[in-house]
């Protein structure tokens, strides 16, 4: 038996969650946010959620405001006494804040679990994580889905012959292992070393790319140097084409024109971050597939109390 459910977006992911919506089979529900001059803002629900399982579609990427737009409307539906409450984030803002890597900084990942719990948070639905233990700072269920399950059979249509998958970096291996065995290819790893976030000093390829078919696998794409200068080795190596595939499209800054100078031949990515006309004007290499039927068949799922283990094809 399907359990009765209302579908609400924060304004940030309202493209997504529309589709979302259409696949459930559901009608999106109606919110308002109401906006003061001082920029101030308060969401608002335009009909009853009493007794209701409620989820609410946002992407917390920047700014700020898309998170805490999320944890107000997570608010809000307890206060008007939904039944649970579910927070689909696509994309899960600060999650490359998952540890102290040096003294006297904030663990931002942990700091977002506690404010969703004490929002009122009954479950958790994101993709991708940076790092898998932000799981862990969770007190509520968290189904963490894998783009994968979409990249996979999209990496299988290209036909490439001579498929070797490859990690841009040493903390990616594991995803590209992962990925490697269940295509059945070869794998390489780029070590780089940075002096600053964002800025990297020394890069080396580890793994035989000569004639192959290179796909660089990441989480999530922000200025897109790592991907660029990986994509670079690659073609020196003399790799016989690059292709990049990111489940989160940041693409921050110079990102775009960096990818459209690059010798990467496409970007695939997903829409769990809108990627605006202005940067798809500056690059015409990047291919988005959509992460709204995977979400509508979890929610779905969630609805009827199923398991949802089918859609770990790979961690």
């Amino acid at each position: 038996m399907i359990e009765p459910a209302k579908i609400f977006s924060g304004t940030a992911t309202r493209y997504l969650a529309e589709k979302i919506a259409q696949s459930s089979g559901e009608r999106l529900g109606d919110v308002t946010v109401s906006r003061f001059s001082d920029g101030e803002f308060q969401p608002s629900f335009e009909e009853t959620v009493r007794g209701q399982l409620v989820f609410i579609v946002q992407s917390t990427f920047p700014p700020s405001d898309n998170l805490f737009e999320l944890l107000m409307m997570v608010d809000a539906a307890k206060r008007a006494s939904a039944k649970r409450i579910v927070a689909v984030m696509p994309y899960f803002g600060f999650a490359r804040q998952d540890r102290k890597d040096k003294p006297r900084v904030s663990i931002g990942a942990k700091l977002v679990a506690n404010m969703l719990t004490a929002a009122g948070v009954d479950r958790v639905m994101t993709m991708d994580l940076h790092a898998d233990q932000i799981q862990g700072f969770f007190e509520v269920p968290v189904d963490h889905l894998f783009a994968s399950s979409i990249f996979l059979p999209h990496i299988k249509d290209l036909g490439l012959k001579d498929l070797v998958m490859a990690a841009p970096d040493t903390g990616g291996t594991k995803r590209a292992n992962a990925y490697s065995k269940h295509l059945g290819c070869d794998m390489a790893i780029c070590y780089k070393q940075r002096k600053v976030a964002n800025q990297i000093e020394k890069m080396t390829v580890i793994g035989d790319v000569k004639d192959k078919d290179v796909v660089l696998i990441d989480d999530m794409v922000d200025t897109a140097g790592t991907l660029t200068k990986a994509a670079g080795m690659m073609t020196e190596l003399g790799a016989k084409s690059v292709r990049a595939v990111c489940t989160h499209a940041v693409l921050s800054g110079d990102a775009c024109d960096r990818v459209e100078r690059s010798s990467l031949a496409e970007l695939i990515v997903t829409d769990t971050i809108p990627i605006g006309p202005e940067k798809l004007a500056r690059t015409s290499k990047i291919k988005q597939l959509t992460v709204a039927g995977l979400f509508a068949n979890v929610i779905q799922r969630v609805r009827s109390h199923e398991s949802i283990s089918s859609h770990f094809i790979i961690a």
